[in-house]
């Protein structure tokens, strides 16, 4: 296996590589057409409608939600919880439909963000200001032209980066945002978009934020028997964040087929506040973070019927750990990772109706630590996956089967066991009337999600002989949507799903011999039913005001049901509301925006008992902006004001961990 001594020097061999691909298949395609070609981007074959449609936010939407980063934006997604630590700069991490953290799969730009460590991406470090959509879907994307990774997780979100379109005489497009408000934060950022030639474009983006993350909190502490034991308010202290992101790439279309290039630079130093525990307010750990990556990816129609898609990917994380009051020891850890990940898959047309796909990806991952007996593990993981699709007028349907390999080495002590596991996907949609405005859709799948290095390998707390953990779903629901003519009511549409999802192996940290000694075991057998509701609507009054709503509502019953003995059996699993959902209403008046949104998580426990001692209350939160767009001459202007937990609600998503109460936020973006 070749090494490299440094990341950048890693990171410029992978990408002199792709773009050499990229080249060569760009000059082959450029030497049989011809030289006069507009301004268009051709799409491989592929299916007309999706099967299963998945949630999505426009660049517009999220623009108007004023969100900080993707992790606010997609708290409004049905079905989707988001752990958040507090403050501005605290983690934030999201779970679908209960299964997991692990279970779900984060990609940018067609390729999956990883973390070996511990299987968890912080969302709170992707900025909207140079988002164009973001995507859920439950099962998998339903494109079955896709690398074999794709294919591999219960439920995943996509983010797509923004693409630079320019109109006829267009070469440069510059927006320039600076966002302030509470906590202290100045968060200006840049994106810069430039037209190369009439089909190479590029971009870059790069934004910095600084904040305090100082906030006034309440917080209550009771007894077991539901008393309230104090009730006090503090600030919230050493929640301070400095951080930059930087990103920029190139983009090419071809005859027939595009190509892309992007390189993500991410550095932050945080103050981690830590959780409040017997009058404990302050803490001083500290935290630095540094993400590069660079990926390509080349799309191609070879002929009218058969297409390739090529990826790749180099990625280098470091993190820092500071913990110097620790009261057992002084702790001062450094985590570095790699990883390096290609994939191609490919798709042929048999007929108008029948489409075939086969992909196989391989990745390397490694990681270092310099903890005591640290194992330093590698991993290597190839993926295939076989996929098929009919679609007719309508009824459409694909099938998929995933074959996952994973084996591994380490430098010190005993590896993990060598894995192989096959996996099956089914998704159908059926219209069962004339009208295409109602449809049914279903679908069942198998997953499982690999150990992560932290639990196999973690020192005197990883399990080696841990197995996978296995996820079944099963989901059927229906779509309604529909436009209307000359209507003050010109748009309306709602999708309901019922589900019911099994994990198997759970992995959990269970206590060992004290309760200071932890271990990873497979010990949880969790069942899931739930039911999603998402409407929207679209009205236009009087034609000068349009006025949209966008609602959502979840329904889950996720019981842990690992051992009849356990005096939790058949409770609802840690963290998991019976109720939530979210309601964003919109008006817009010639260049006037308004905006209001709802969130809501019903009550919820803390610990595997569901009684009086672990509960946690029902939260609420809403927030109200205002905004304005104007020009002058030719540049453009976008005034937003908002505010924040309007109610000044103090909550906790993760006990123990409070959210700032009221708060404000300014927004000018100026476009040339």
């Amino acid at each position: 296996m070749m090494r490299f001594k440094t990341p950048a020097k890693a990171a410029g061999m992978l990408l002199l590589l792709l773009c050499g691909v990229v080249a060569a298949f760009a000059q082959q395609a450029d030497s049989v057409t011809s030289k006069d070609l507009r301004e268009v981007s051709v799409t491989a074959p592929r299916t007309a409608r999706e099967v299963s449609p998945g949630q999505k936010m426009q660049a517009k939407e999220l623009e108007r939600l004023g969100s900080h980063s993707v992790a606010d934006a997609i708290r409004f997604f049905a079905g989707l919880q988001v752990k958040d630590y507090g403050g501005i700069g605290g983690l934030k991490t999201v779970d679908i439909r209960s299964m997991g953290t692990n279970q779900v799969g984060v990609f940018y730009d067609g390729i999956q963000l990883g973390n070996a460590q511990n299987g968890q991406v912080d969302l709170g470090r992707f900025s909207l200001d140079n988002m164009e959509e973001i995507a859920l879907y439950n099962g998998q994307k339903s494109n079955i032209f896709q690398p074999a990774k794709d294919f591999g997780s219960a439920g995943a979100i996509y983010l797509t980066s923004l693409k630079p379109k320019f109109a006829p005489g267009e070469k440069t497009h510059l927006r320039g945002t600076i966002k302030t408000g509470s906590f202290g934060l100045f968060n200006p950022s840049l994106l810069w978009q430039q037209k190369i030639s009439s089909k190479v474009s590029a971009s870059f983006s790069t934004e910095w934020i600084n904040a305090t993350g100082r906030y006034k909190f309440s917080y209550q502490k009771r007894d077991e028997n539901g008393h309230l034991v104090y009730d006090t308010s503090a600030y919230r202290k050493n929640g301070d964040i400095n951080a930059v992101r930087v990103e920029g790439g190139f983009n090419g279309l071809l005859n027939g087929g595009e190509w892309s290039t992007k390189v993500y630079y991410y550095q932050s130093e945080r103050g981690l506040p830590g959780f409040i525990v017997n009058g404990v307010f302050g803490h001083v750990d500290r935290q630095w973070d540094q993400n590069i990556f660079v990926q390509s990816s080349f799309r191609k129609d070879i002929t009218k019927r058969y297409s390739i898609l090529l990826n790749g990917k180099y990625a280098y994380d470091y993190t820092r750990f500071l913990a110097p009051d620790t009261a057992r020891l002084y702790i001062d850890n450094h985590y570095r990772q790699y990883e390096m990940y290609f994939s191609m898959a490919h798709q042929y047309a048999l007929t108008n109706w029948w489409t075939i796909a086969a992909s196989g990806d391989f990745q390397w991952n490694r990681l270092d630590a310099d903890l005591t007996n640290f194992s330093y593990p590698t991993r290597y993981t190839t993926l295939t996956a076989a996929a098929t699709n009919i679609s007719f007028n309508r009824f459409s349907a694909q099938a998929s089967l995933l074959g996952t390999f994973v084996n591994e080495t380490v430098k010190k002590n005993a590896s993990a066991p060598y894995q192989q596991k096959f996996t099956p996907a089914v998704f159908v949609s059926w219209q069962p009337t004339h009208s295409p405005d109602f449809r049914l859709r279903g679908f069942y799948k198998q997953i499982f999600r690999m150990p992560t290095f932290n639990d196999l390998y973690y020192t005197e707390i990883g399990n080696r002989f841990l197995k996978p953990e296995f996820a079944t779903q099963y989901d059927v629901g229906f779509t309604w949507n529909k436009t209307f003519a000359n209507s003050w009511l010109t748009q309306a549409g709602i999708e309901t799903n019922a589900y019911y999802n099994e994990v198997n192996d759970k992995i959990v940290a269970v206590p060992g011999a004290s309760m200071l000694s932890w271990q990873m075991e497979n010990l949880g057998f969790v069942k899931i039913k739930g039911v999603d509701v998402k409407a929207k609507a679209l009205w236009l009054i009087k034609k000068q005001v349009q006025f949209s709503t966008r609602l959502t509502y979840t329904y889950q019953r996720a019981q842990d049901f690992t051992d009849p003995s356990d005096s939790f059996y058949g409770d609802q699993i840690v963290y998991i509301p019976r109720h939530s959902g979210s309601l964003i209403l919109g008006a817009d008046y010639k260049q006037w925006e308004a905006n209001y949104s709802f969130i809501y998580t019903g009550e919820r426990y803390n610990s595997k008992e569901n009684k009086l001692k672990n509960y946690v209350e029902p939260w609420y939160t809403s927030d109200l902006s205002l905004g304005k767009q104007f020009s002058y001459k030719h540049t453009r202007f976008h005034v937003t004001a908002q505010v924040n937990n309007l109610a000044n609600q103090f909550y906790e998503v993760v006990i123990s961990y409070p959210m700032p109460g009221r708060n404000y936020r300014f927004i000018l973006t100026v476009n040339i």
